[in-house]
């Protein structure tokens, strides 16, 4: 397979909740996969890209041109929210954008711009497209069917040195109320969160079992009881 080689635009996807879908599904599952690699194959042919790898349910497509790659991702999100899927499931894909001058070697791309790809489409939420800024500034004033770029701030992303700024691509038909992107630093405050509401439980419950101890009763069984005085 030839690639393309030179500046390009990855295009990282992947569903959302697939173990979840799995197991609901069970022997549909099968279906609902092939049907979903027909859309995005589809849907990144007609754009112009380039498929690179399939794992699964994730994709790896490149672009020549950004604007393309965002045109993909658009009509891509549009189809499969329009797709009668099995047991009537709700199928939502994650994508990523981001472009760089990666290394193309014998099995394909190498670099930081791969890995950068990869997290910003980790990123996101189901039926959400992420870029980054790099892409969004090869990207004209004006973006096809009516769509935008709105701007998310500077970002945590695993294993990158520093910050990096996001973008959210909204259209019309897409979805576009999303949580915070799911960086190193939302998952650290939920982590936080997490320790905070166990310390407050733990707190409460002392406070509850003030007075009480822990005993057996005649027949031997663990019981709670309060303190003799």
């Amino acid at each position: 397979m030839s690639f393309p080689d030179g500046t390009v635009t990855f295009l990282f996807t992947d569903i959302e909740g697939s173990t979840r879908l799995l197991q609901r599904l069970g022997d549909d599952y099968g279906g609902l996969v092939s049907q979903h690699r027909r859309v995005m194959r589809e849907t990144a042919a007609e754009a112009g890209g380039t498929e690179i790898d399939v794992q699964g349910d994730a994709f790896l497509f490149t672009f020549v041109r950004a604007r393309d790659s965002v045109g993909g991702a658009l009509d891509a999100q549009r189809r499969l929210a329009a797709e009668p899927w099995p047991q009537d499931v709700e199928v939502r894909v994650r994508m990523g954008l981001h472009t760089g001058e990666p290394t193309l070697g014998e099995e394909g791309y190498l670099g930081l711009d791969v890995v950068r790809g990869a997290r910003i489409a980790a990123a996101a939420h189901g039926g959400q497209v992420l870029l980054s800024e790099t892409t969004r500034v090869l990207l004209p004033p004006v973006l096809p069917d009516g769509a935008d770029v709105v701007d998310l701030g500077q970002q945590s992303l695993k294993d990158l040195d520093g910050p990096v700024r996001l973008y959210q691509l909204v259209a019309p038909g897409l979805a576009s109320d999303f949580p915070a992107p799911r960086t190193e630093v939302s998952a650290g405050h939920e982590e936080d969160l997490k320790r905070q509401i166990s310390a407050l439980l733990e707190s409460k419950l002392s406070s509850a079992l003030e007075g009480f101890e822990v005993g057996k009763t005649e027949s031997g069984e663990w019981m709670l009881r309060r303190r003799r005085r």
